[in-house]
C-alpha cells in the first residue's frame, strides 16, 4: 500500500505507550532466548500483529501507527542481542559478582549509549542501502506485507497467543513441574573414544528452526555433528581415559583433563542439614576415586576446554571476510549518502516526507560529540588516559564500520540471521590486541575493557540492523523516515531501561555456564562464553590457538565452497558463521534446530506438490513464522517468570522442580515393597511425544488446510 500521498498520522500516544510496553517485554523476552540458545530472532513481525490487534480496538489507528509500533518495539529485542552476546562476560570472568549495584547502571548506559550510536550510524546509510540499493531486507518486507494485509482482520493475534500459551505450558511442564527433562542426552565409551547424542526438549529452539530454514538449520547441525562426532572422539583416542583423583595429589590441576576432587571439612558445630550435605558430598567422592570419569562428563570436558575454540577460530575468519565482503558497499554506501544531502543543502532539491531523516548535520555533530562520555566510560573501567581516548577513537570507528556491516548484512539474510556475535568477535580480538600494546600482556582489567569495547559495538551493530529493516518496511507503506528514527531511539531507551533488571533476575535464578559455582540449570550464554575466552585468552596467553587455528582452516575452507556455490548459483549456500555457530553450541542445541528447518522445508515440499496458489503460500508461510514467534516469546516470558519462584524458593534452599516424575514414579512403586533398580524415563517418553505434537502442530500451521490446496 502507498501512502505517500495521504496526511495520517503516525507518532501517536497509544502508538508510542504500545511501542514502549511491547519493547520491554520483547527486550526481556529476547535476553532469555539469546542465553538460553545462543540465538536471538526478530521480532517486528510479532510487534506488528500484536499492533494490529491491540489497536484494532480503537476507534481510529491506520498503518503508519503499527509501523511505528512495530518499530519501537523490535529494538527492545535488538538491543538485547548486544547486551547478552557481551555483558554476561564480565559475571563469567569474574570481573562483576553480579548485575546489581553500580553494574545495574553501567548495564542500561552502555545499552542505551550502544544502541542510539546504532541508530545514528544507520541515518547516513539509509539513502545507499534501501533507496538505492538492491538489497532485499526480507524481514522489512515480510513486517510490510502483514503490515499491509493486517488491515482486513486480526486473525495473527489469535495465532500467537495459542503458540506462546503452548510454549508457556511446555516450560512450566519442563522446568516448573518436572514433569519431563529440558533435555536428553548420553554417552558411551568405545575403547579409548565416545559416542554422545543429545536434544533439548524445547519448542522455542524448534522455532528457530524453522524460522531460520533448512539451509542454515543444516550447517548448525553439520558445525555440531563434526564438532561432537568427530572432533570429540578424535581427540577423546589420543589421550588415556581419565580418572577422578583428588586435587591435592594432581601434579597440575589446570590441565584440561584433569577431573579432581576435594573432600569437604564437617564441622560439628555446623546444622544438622549442612553436616548432612557435606556428609554426602564426601561419600560420593569416597565413591567416584580413582573410577573412570562419565563419557558424557569427559566429552562435555573436551567440548569445553578444546574443540569450541574450533568455533572461535573459524567466528574470527567469518566476522573478518564479512568485513572484507563489505568493503566497496561500505564506502559508496558512506559516499552516495553524504553527497546526496549535501546537495539538499545547497538547494538543489526538496525532500519528500517519505525521504526526510534526522537533520544530518545533528547526526554529525551527535556522532562526533559521543566521543566524550565513551571516554568517560572507557577512563572509569581503565583508569588511564592515555588508554581511554584511543581506545574511544577505535570503538567509535569500529562502532560505525560494523553497524554498517550489520546493516548491510540484514540486508541480505535479515535481521535474525544476522552474525552480531561475529562481528563482536573481531571486534574484541583487534580490542585485544591493541590494549595488549597498550597495557602490557597480563593487565588485570584489560579483557575486561575489551568487553565494555564490544558490548557497545555489538549493541551499535545490533540496532543498525533491525533499524535498516524497519526502515525499509517503512519505505514500502510509505512512512516518514524521521519519526521511525525517534521511534527507534524510544524504543532503544525503553530496552535499555528493563535489560539490566532481566540480566539479574535471570543470573540470581540460573546462572551462566563458564561461571565459578555455575549450576546443571545454568543458561548457556554461548556467545558471552566465546567473548570471555578470546578476551582471557589474548591477555593470558593460554588460549588454545592450535584449535583456533583449525577453526580458520575450516572457515576458509568454508569460505571456498560458498563461493564456489555463488559461482554456479546454488540455491544451497554455506554461509561460514552458521557452520562455525554450530561447532561453538553443545550438540542439544543444534539438534532440534535442525528439526525446526526439517519442518520448513516440509511445508515447501507440501506446497509445491500441492501447487498451491501464491496467495495461500504466503498466508500459511505468515501463519507459520506467527506460530513459531508464538512458541518462542511464549517459552522465553515463562523462562523470566519462573525466575521469580526460584530465586524466592533458593532463600530457603529449595529448588524446582521439586520432584522428577521419574523419581516421584519410583518412590510411589516403593510404597507397594518394590524396589526398581532404575529410574523409569517416563518423563523423557513423555516430553520427546509432546515435543513431536508441538511439531506436528507448527507443520500444519505453516502448510495451511489440506482442502484448500487441493482446490
Amino acid at each position: 500500500m502507498d501512502l505517500e500521498g495521504r496526511s495520517l498520522p503516525e507518532i501517536t500516544v497509544k502508538a508510542v505507550v504500545l511501542g514502549v510496553v511491547l519493547s520491554m517485554v520483547l527486550a526481556g523476552a529476547n535476553a532469555y532466548l539469546g542465553l538460553f540458545a545462543g540465538m536471538t530472532v526478530s521480532a517486528s513481525i510479532p510487534a506488528a500483529v500484536v499492533s494490529m490487534g491491540v489497536l484494532r480496538l480503537f476507534r481510529r489507528s491506520n498503518i503508519l501507527e503499527n509501523n511505528i509500533v512495530q518499530t519501537a518495539a523490535s529494538a527492545g529485542e535488538s538491543l538485547a542481542a548486544g547486551v547478552i552476546f557481551t555483558l554476561p562476560a564480565l559475571v563469567i570472568m569474574g570481573y562483576w559478582d553480579g548485575f546489581g549495584g553500580k553494574n545495574f547502571w553501567w548495564i542500561t548506559i552502555i545499552a542505551a549509549f550502544g544502541g542510539l550510536l546504532g541508530v545514528l550510524f544507520t541515518i547516513p546509510l539509509r539513502r545507499s542501502l534501501i533507496v538505492e540499493g538492491e538489497l532485499q531486507f526480507p524481514e522489512g518486507i515480510a513486517t510490510a506485507e502483514v503490515l499491509e494485509t493486517g488491515q482486513e482482520g486480526g486473525k495473527g493475534v489469535w495465532i500467537i497467543a495459542k503458540a506462546a500459551l503452548a510454549g508457556a505450558l511446555f516450560k512450566v511442564g519442563a522446568k516448573g513441574i518436572g514433569l519431563w527433562p529440558e533435555v536428553l542426552e548420553g554417552a558411551m565409551g568405545i575403547k579409548r573414544s565416545l559416542l554422545y547424542g543429545g536434544s533439548n526438549l524445547s519448542p522455542a529452539l524448534l522455532s528457530v528452526g524453522y524460522i531460520v530454514g533448512l539451509n542454515i538449520a543444516i550447517l548448525i547441525f553439520l558445525g555440531g555433528a563434526a564438532n561432537w562426532y568427530v572432533a570429540i572422539p578424535a581427540i577423546a583416542g589420543q589421550h588415556e581415559w581419565p580418572v577422578h583423583q583428588l586435587e591435592s595429589d594432581i601434579d597440575n590441576p589446570d590441565d584440561w583433563n584433569v577431573f579432581a576432587l576435594e573432600y569437604k571439612t564437617i564441622d560439628p558445630n555446623a546444622p544438622t542439614k549442612e553436616r548432612e550435605e557435606a556428609e554426602k558430598h564426601n561419600a560420593d567422592v569416597d565413591e567416584k576415586l580413582g573410577k573412570p570419569v562419565g563419557a558424557k562428563e569427559y566429552a562435555w570436558q573436551i567440548w569445553s576446554k578444546r574443540t569450541r575454540y574450533i568455533g572461535v577460530g573459524a567466528m574470527l575468519i567469518g566476522g573478518l571476510w564479512t568485513i572484507f565482503k563489505m568493503r566497496r558497499s561500505l564506502v559508496s554506501g558512506i559516499k552516495s549518502g553524504l553527497e546526496a544531502y549535501r546537495a539538499i543543502g545547497q538547494g538543489q532539491g526538496e525532500i519528500e516526507r517519505t525521504e526526510k531523516d534526522i537533520s544530518m548535520k545533528w547526526v554529525l555533530m551527535l556522532i562526533v560529540a559521543s566521543i566524550i562520555p565513551l571516554f568517560l566510560v572507557y577512563q572509569y573501567f581503565v583508569d588511564d588516559i592515555t588508554i581511554s581516548l584511543p581506545m574511544a577513537v577505535v570503538m567509535l570507528v569500529a562502532g560505525f564500520v560494523f553497524s554498517a556491516v550489520a546493516g548491510y548484512m540484514a540486508g541480505l539474510v535479515g535481521s535474525s540471521n544476522n552474525p552480531i556475535s561475529g562481528i563482536t568477535i573481531a571486534t574484541i580480538v583487534v580490542a585485544s590486541l591493541l590494549l595488549v600494546l597498550l597495557m602490557g600482556k597480563g593487565a588485570g582489567g584489560g579483557p575486561a575493557a575489551a568487553i565494555i569495547i564490544g558490548s557497545v559495538v555489538c549493541c551499535a551493530a545490533a540496532i543498525a540492523g533491525d533499524n535498516m529493516q524497519d526502515l525499509k518496511a517503512g519505505r514500502i507503506v510509505g512512512a516518514t523516515p524521521w519519526k521511525q528514527q525517534v521511534m527507534q531511539i524510544v524504543g532503544t531507551l525503553s530496552g535499555a531501561i528493563v535489560i539490566a533488571p532481566v540480566l539479574m533476575l535471570l543470573h540470581q535464578a540460573y546462572g551462566f555456564k563458564g561461571q565459578e559455582g555455575a549450576g546443571k540449570d545454568a543458561l548457556a550464554a554461548v556467545q558471552a562464553n566465546l567473548m570471555a575466552s578470546v578476551s582471557q585468552g589474548v591477555f593470558k596467553g593460554d588460549m588454545p590457538w592450535k584449535y583456533a587455528f583449525i577453526g580458520m582452516g575450516v572457515a576458509m575452507a568454508i569460505i571456498a565452497l560458498d563461493l564456489i556455490l555463488e559461482a554456479k548459483k546454488s540455491t544451497f549456500r554455506t554461509p561460514v558463521l552458521a557452520v562455525a555457530i554450530g561447532f561453538y553450541l553443545p550438540l542439544e542445541l543444534s539438534v532440534p534446530i535442525f528439526a525446526g528447518g526439517l519442518i520448513h522445508y516440509a511445508v515447501k515440499i507440501f506446497h509445491t506438490r500441492r501447487n498451491m496458489p501464491k496467495e495461500q503460500v504466503e498466508e500459511s508461510g505468515r501463519n507459520g513464522l506467527l506460530f513459531a514467534s508464538g512458541l518462542i516469546t511464549g517459552e522465553a516470558l515463562m523462562g523470566i517468570l519462573l525466575a521469580i519462584p526460584i530465586i524466592l524458593l533458593k532463600q530457603i534452599d529449595i529448588t524446582l522442580p521439586f520432584i522428577t516424575i521419574d523419581k516421584l514414579i519410583v518412590k510411589v512403586i516403593e510404597l507397594f515393597g518394590i524396589t526398581l533398580p532404575f529410574e523409569p524415563p517416563v518423563g523423557a517418553v513423555l516430553g520427546t511425544i509432546l515435543l513431536l505434537g508441538v511439531a506436528y502442530w507448527l507443520y500444519r500451521t505453516a502448510r495451511g488446510k489440506a482442502e484448500e490446496a487441493k482446490s
